[in-house]
Parts: C-alpha cells; sequence; structure tokens
C-alpha cells in the first residue's frame, strides 16, 4: 500500500452532485487503509460490498468526531454535561 499514489481518479457515483473533497480524500485514505483501494479502482465505490461500505462509513463517522473534539479541545470549548 504505502504513500503510492496513481493517476487514476475515484468518483462519486451521485451524479450531477460534487462530494465534499476532505470526505473524498478521507473515504480514498480508508479504502487504502482497509485493504480496498485497488478494488475502488477497478470498479468504483459501487462493487464494494455493503459490509465494506459501511465499515468505511463507519470510520469516517469516528474520524470526523474525533476530528471535531480534537478542534474543541484546542479552542477551549468545554462539552455541557446535563445532570438530570
Amino acid at each position: 500500500m504505502g504513500n503510492k499514489k496513481n493517476n487514476k481518479k475515484i468518483y462519486s457515483k451521485k451524479k450531477g452532485k460534487k462530494e465534499d473533497p476532505e470526505i473524498l480524500a478521507l473515504k480514498i485514505e480508508l479504502a487504502e487503509e482497509l485493504g480496498l483501494l485497488s478494488k475502488v479502482e477497478e470498479g468504483g465505490w459501487g462493487s464494494l460490498s455493503s459490509f465494506e461500505s459501511g465499515k468505511i462509513g463507519g470510520l469516517i463517522s469516528t474520524r470526523l468526531q474525533q476530528k471535531r473534539e480534537s478542534k474543541k479541545l484546542k479552542t477551549g470549548e468545554k462539552e455541557e454535561i446535563n445532570e438530570g
């Protein structure tokens, strides 16, 4: 896997809609980490099983949440705790 980048472009199947470049980059990174990048390059995102797609989606959610929490800590925001 490594950091080798190729010239193939991977597009979303959402026709007429542009995907957020940050999300697309994260999807590609995760597909590579999971060993699915060659499958996506050959057959597109639709070639993934529902399990594989769900794994990527779940990891995207986790990473975005971690990023938001990290940003909160850096800006000094405090999380409110509702006791009741």
